[in-house]
C-alpha cells in the first residue's frame, strides 16, 4: 500500500539507536491530515485525495476557499495538497491520516522547495574550480571563457553561468524513517530534507525501496 502525509520542518537534532550510535536526524510534524475532498476516476478523471493540514482563521482564508470548505463542513486548514493512494476507495471526507502510517525502518522520499541562496557564482552554484590566487594574478572567481573566439561568436545555450540558486522544488529519494509518534505527530528522518524550518513538505514512500 502506497503512503503519503504532509509535514512541517522544524528542525534538526540527534537520537541515539539501541546499540549506541548516534543518528542526524530531521524532526518534522506530519499531520494530522483531514481528508477534504475525494477526487473519482468518474468525475474528475483520476482517483486521488485532497488533504487539508495546519490551522488558518477563516477570515485569513479568500472566497473560493471559505466557499470550498464550507461545503465539506470541515474547519479550515492553512495548506491544501492532493495524494494519491493505491487504496484511496476506503477513504472519505472527515477521514485523518496521522504520522503513524509510516513505521520505523520505512524508505521514503521527502519533497519540497530548498533553501534560497540568491544571486551566486558559478563557484558556488555549480562547484567550478577558480584561478590562480597568487600576486599579479587578474583572474580569481570569474567566469572564464564564454565564446569559442570566432567571428561572429555567441555564448552557447546552457552554459553554466551566475544566477539565482535554490528555491526550486527537489525531492531527496530513498530517506529512512527512524521513529514516527502518531499520538505526537511527529516523524524523525534520518538525514537532511529540502528547506527552512517551516516548510511545507510531501512524505512518500521511496520508489526506490
Amino acid at each position: 500500500m502506497k503512503k503519503a502525509i504532509v509535514a512541517k520542518k522544524l528542525g534538526m537534532t540527534q537520537v541515539f539507536s539501541e546499540k549506541g550510535t548516534m543518528i542526524p536526524v530531521t524532526v518534522l510534524e506530519a499531520g494530522p491530515c483531514i481528508v477534504v475532498q475525494k477526487k473519482t476516476v468518474e468525475n474528475d478523471g483520476y482517483a486521488a485525495l485532497q488533504v487539508g493540514f495546519g490551522e488558518i482563521k477563516k477570515k485569513a482564508l479568500n472566497s473560493p476557499k471559505k466557499g470550498h470548505f464550507a461545503k465539506t463542513g470541515i474547519e479550515p486548514k492553512k495548506v491544501l495538497r492532493e495524494i494519491k493512494l493505491e487504496n484511496t476507495d476506503e477513504f472519505e471526507v472527515g477521514n485523518v491520516i496521522k504520522a503513524d502510517v509510516f513505521t520505523s525502518g520505512d524508505r521514503v522520499d521527502v519533497s519540497g522547495v530548498s533553501k534560497g541562496k540568491g544571486f551566486q557564482g558559478t563557484i558556488k552554484r555549480y562547484n567550478q574550480g577558480r584561478g590562480p590566487m597568487s600576486h599579479g594574478s587578474k583572474y580569481h572567481r570569474g567566469l572564464g571563457s564564454l565564446g569559442p573566439g570566432t567571428t561572429p561568436g555567441k555564448v552557447r545555450k546552457n552554459k553554466r553561468m551566475p544566477g539565482h540558486m535554490g528555491a526550486k522544488k527537489i525531492t531527496v529519494q530513498n530517506l529512512e524513517v527512524v521513529r514516527a509518534d502518531g499520538e505526537k505527530n511527529l516523524i524523525l528522518i534520518k538525514g537532511a530534507v529540502p528547506g527552512i524550518k517551516g516548510t511545507i513538505l510531501m512524505i512518500r514512500d521511496s520508489v526506490k525501496a
